[in-house]
Parts: C-alpha cells; sequence; structure tokens
C-alpha cells in the first residue's frame, strides 16, 4: 500500500520522472513537520514544505485557528504526519483539537485524519466525503484509508453550498462553487481575520494538477469555480494555497483566477480553428504579464487535452 501511495504522490504534484522506481522500492520516511507561523491573532499556518523536495514535503498546507473551546484545523498532510502536527498545534497552545476541515479528497490533505483522537469532528463537502467513502479507489483519492473501523474518521458534517462554524471572531465559511481541481473542493474563510485557505484550487502561478481522472476534477469548470470565489468571498487579505511555500495575497489570488480563464480560452479558441492538442501545448507560453508563472508542458498538455475533450 506504501508504494502504491507514494507512485500516486508522483502524480498528486505534476508527473515527476525522477526515480519512480527507486520510491516505489524504498519509499522515503516522511520528515518532521515544522515552523508553525502566527498569520494574525490566533490563526496560524503550518507549512506543508516543497512539493519538489521529498526531503521536506510533508504534505498539504494546514492552518490552525485557536478559539476558546479548541482548535480547528484545515487539512492533515500526508499520513504519518498527524502526530508531528499534534506537536506544532501543542507549541503554541493547550488547547486540544476538536474539528478537522478537509478541503478536498487527495491522500496529501486527508492522509493523517485517522492520527487524531476519534472525537474530532470532520468537516467536508459532501462530494468529498463521497469520495473517501467510495468502495474502491485509486490511491490519490485516499477511500482505502477510511474501511473498517476507520469509517468513524470520514466527514460526519456535510454542506452542499455553504456552511458557517462558530461564530463572532471564531466564524468559518465553508464554500463550494463547483467542480475544479476535484468534484468537492472547499474554500475555507476566516472573516474576522480576513484570510481564506484555497486549498488546491489555488496553486500559485502555475498550471494546476486537475484530478478529472479519479476525483471528479474539470479543466472546464475549474476556471468558472475560481471566478465564483472571486466575486463572491469578500474582505480577505491572506491566502493560503494547498501547497504555497507562504501565505500570498488576494491579489495574487485573483490575478491566478485570471491566468487560468485567459489559459481557458486560448485553449478552446484553438480547438475551434482546428489546432491540435499537442500544437497548442508546444506552441503555449505565458503571457508576459503573468512573468514568474510556471507552464510545464506536460501540465499545459494535459489540462488543454481535457478542455477539447469537455472535461
Amino acid at each position: 500500500m506504501r508504494r502504491t501511495v507514494f507512485v500516486a504522490m508522483l502524480i498528486v504534484v505534476g508527473g515527476l520522472s525522477m526515480a519512480a522506481a527507486g520510491l516505489q522500492q524504498q519509499p522515503p520516511k516522511l520528515p518532521t513537520v515544522r515552523n508553525i507561523q502566527k498569520l494574525r491573532d490566533n490563526l496560524y499556518f503550518i507549512s506543508g514544505g516543497d512539493v519538489s523536495d521529498r526531503s521536506t514535503w510533508t504534505g498539504g498546507n494546514v492552518m490552525a485557528l485557536v478559539t476558546n473551546n479548541g482548535v480547528v484545523l484545515v487539512d492533515t498532510m500526508l499520513p504519518g504526519a498527524g502526530k508531528s502536527i499534534i506537536a506544532q498545534v501543542k507549541s503554541v497552545t493547550d488547547k486540544p483539537i476538536t474539528t478537522i476541515i478537509n478541503t478536498h479528497t487527495h491522500f496529501d490533505h486527508t492522509g493523517s485524519n485517522t492520527e487524531f483522537p476519534a472525537t474530532v469532528e470532520f468537516v467536508a463537502h459532501e462530494n468529498t466525503r463521497a469520495n473517501l467513502a467510495r468502495a474502491t479507489c485509486q490511491p490519490v483519492t485516499n477511500c482505502d484509508a477510511f474501511k473498517g473501523d476507520n469509517a468513524k474518521y470520514l466527514p460526519k458534517r456535510t454542506y452542499k453550498d455553504k456552511l458557517t462554524l462558530l461564530g463572532g471572531k471564531d466564524q468559518i465559511d465553508l464554500y463550494y462553487f463547483g467542480r475544479g481541481h476535484t468534484s468537492g473542493d472547499t474554500f475555507v474563510v476566516f472573516p474576522a481575520l480576513r484570510a481564506m485557505h484555497a486549498g488546491d484550487m489555488f496553486p500559485r502561478a502555475q498550471i494546476p494538477f486537475i484530478d478529472f481522472a479519479n476525483s471528479g476534477g474539470s479543466a472546464t469548470e475549474f476556471s468558472q469555480t475560481l471566478q465564483g470565489a472571486v466575486t463572491t468571498i469578500k474582505n480577505v487579505d491572506t491566502v493560503v494555497g494547498g501547497h504555497t511555500p507562504q501565505p500570498v495575497t488576494w491579489n495574487d489570488f485573483k490575478t491566478y483566477t485570471d491566468f487560468y480563464k485567459e489559459f481557458l480560452t486560448s485553449a478552446q479558441e484553438a480547438k475551434k480553428k482546428g489546432t491540435s492538442v499537442d500544437d497548442f501545448a508546444k506552441a503555449y507560453q505565458v503571457p508576459d504579464k503573468y512573468k514568474g508563472f510556471n507552464a510545464d508542458a506536460g501540465g499545459v498538455k494535459a489540462n488543454a487535452q481535457a478542455i477539447y475533450d469537455g472535461k
């Protein structure tokens, strides 16, 4: 199982080609989660490390809100990270972890759910819950982690379009705007703290990995979902993406939304002109106004093929 999971890891982070056979034979030990940092007041950020560096990568980024009654976490990184996450939280508060919100189904965001106390309330979009509860799935979707007695760690609280947790300065708003990276991506907003965790709907400055093959994502709807977030969510200054090295600004998030909308439009127009996917991918270049953005050939082709296919 561990060998299969680490093969899936390569897919999640963009199909890295390095040492796949070696990873299958001898999976690297998960590094210790480090460096919890205060974002504002009672809100903290725990970095999952650099996805391209196995010596630091522990999965998707985590946010932690310390309330009077306990700690609310967003995501739980890779399998094996739970103990380290708990230790990081204990370094800033003696309050227990009471709630965990999963932004989506993938194993690098739900991997340590089963390593927390069974008293924790797990919250996710209804489609994410359905993905995690599937009878069979590819390892990236992570449904095997919740079989048998571990079914108790499945999200018991779900929502359709919007859900508000807690209130006052501790209010958390969960939004779903449609398919994107998966079929159940949640935008987690802390209104009083003007902050948001966007999960893997926001890969910062690169072509996204869209899991239409395993988890119901959509390259054609990805842009619409981002637009829904930009037009609906207000008064946010700080944004954490699923794998952003550090928190960034709302303007960074909006710029990414514009970038992918233009990519979608360019692929759709190329299809109308009869341009092949291969020729589009070879010719595509990041517009000059998105300086610093990365468009690897594999990601461009995968996204373009899905757009051409209407997925």
